[in-house]
């Protein structure tokens, strides 16, 4: 089975999007919510909420902050739960079910109308999306981001095939992006999208530039190019070593999404296929066995 790149993912889901709206944001107009999800969708939460007030949990601290926050909960201040979740499986359910349990309205961000947190919810916002490798939640998450900030997914595309890259760009064996401040949300997007794809063999990582100041750039090394994502890069990485990218000054979070995918989805290309190697043995023996199922998760995610 071959799959697809990351790179690829980005083009397909921008062009989906050129011809697909994607739905009106009006989960922003709740108030100081409880904002959960799990890896990316996590992320996508924090931009999507941020420039508002909300508390952020993911799977790991959702019982803890339910707990931490319960008397603003019982003041009515905490009135609503906002689950993102593009499956609406796994731990989307149990914490719907929670949050119902304690008294919070719940609504839904998914690509899932018919999922099991689908039942579950008040109300669902759903979202379209395209057939995609597992993890990949390209179209999942892009079509939330684009629903908020209204980029005109053709442009983006347009910006990005015009990208060039130095020739010397696969001999690097570790890549680091830094972004704008006001990006901060996306990093760790771009974090956890390079775990997912190079895991132990590869290093991709992103920071914001307040956060590359402080101590992130101890060594600098020929081996590692730092890619600064609209800012101009005086003092990260090895001086021989760095790209600065322009992006237009009316980009936002959804250009920044793709820049990094896309930059990362051309790291993937250029190097040995880890994912494509290891993917099908994680969807149908260890991956699944995490939730305690014996049912293999789907290499390829159908789209809807």
């Amino acid at each position: 089975m071959k799959l697809i790149n990351l790179n690829q993912a980005v083009y397909n889901a921008l062009q989906f999007f050129g011809k697909t709206k994607a739905p009106q944001a009006n989960w922003q107009k709740v108030n100081f919510p409880l904002v959960g999800g799990s890896g990316n969708a996590y992320n996508t939460g924090t931009i999507l909420f941020a420039k508002k007030p909300a508390i952020f949990a993911d799977e790991s601290n959702f019982k803890a902050t339910l707990k931490k926050y319960k008397a603003l909960l019982k003041k009515k201040v905490i009135k609503e739960a906002i689950i993102i979740s593009a499956s609406g499986e796994k731990d989307s359910i149990w914490e719907l079910e929670l949050a119902k349990k304690n008294k919070l309205k719940t609504i839904l961000l998914t690509c899932s109308p018919e999922s099991s947190a689908a039942k579950i919810a008040d109300k669902v916002y759903a979202y379209r999306k395209l057939s995609e490798p597992y993890t990949y939640n390209t179209s999942t998450y892009l079509g939330m981001v684009l629903s908020l900030t209204k980029e005109k997914p053709e442009k983006i595309l347009s910006f990005l095939k015009q990208i060039k890259l130095p020739r010397n760009f696969k001999n690097y064996s570790s890549y680091t992006f830094v972004l704008p401040d006001q990006f901060i949300e996306t990093c760790d997007m771009l974090n956890i999208k390079g775990r997912e794809l190079f895991g132990p063999y590869l290093q991709v990582r992103a920071y914001s530039e307040g956060h590359a100041r402080h101590a992130k750039f101890v060594h600098q090394d020929k081996n590692e190019l730092v890619i600064g994502l609209g800012i101009k890069n005086k003092y990260f990485g090895d001086p021989k070593n760095k790209l600065d990218i322009n992006i237009p000054k009316t980009a936002n979070f959804a250009l920044m999404l793709c820049l990094g995918y896309s930059i990362i989805g051309r790291i993937q290309e250029s190097k040995p296929a880890y994912f494509q190697k290891n993917i099908i043995k994680f969807c149908k023996d260890y991956g699944p066995k995490a939730y305690g199922s014996d049912k293999p998760f789907e290499i390829i995610v159908p789209g809807n």
